[in-house]
């Protein structure tokens, strides 16, 4: 593991200890890493209302977004299941393509151990921006 994969996983652990949960009362934790280096986290924030719930995984990319950041190379995603890996839901998946398919997904484990895929695997056939540009 190199020291930036450690960086980026032990942030998104700690980023999952900042959720705010009280209704699912499951914890997300999400780093993501910038085409620069520079790593902004995010965690889930509930909502009384449900649909205004937002993902740790989009939280991180917003934060990041609203620095200047545009390009990312990898994401780092927890919660509090122990005994698999755990990606992120369909949303979120989205989201991050709207930033590009060359995505390395870290999806962690609370001990911090990780299972490295890619953003093309989780979400295959999946519709981009570029689909818009062709019409």
């Amino acid at each position: 593991m190199t020291d930036q994969v450690k960086e980026l996983v032990s942030k998104c652990l700690q980023a999952r200890d900042k959720a705010y949960c009280p209704y699912s009362r499951f914890p997300v934790g999400a780093a993501v890493l910038t085409a620069d280096g520079a790593i902004f986290t995010g965690c889930n924030v509930e909502n009384a209302s449900y649909g205004l719930t937002v993902c740790a995984e989009r939280t991180a990319i917003q934060r990041a977004v609203v620095e200047g950041h545009r390009q990312f190379r990898a994401i780092a995603v927890t919660c509090d299941i122990k005994d698999r890996f755990v990606g992120p839901c369909g949303a979120c998946r989205q989201v991050l393509l709207e930033f590009g398919s060359d995505w390395t997904v870290y999806l962690t484990k609370p001990d911090g151990s990780y299972k490295e895929t890619s953003l093309n695997e989780l979400l295959p056939l999946a519709f981009s921006p570029s689909h818009l540009a062709k019409n």
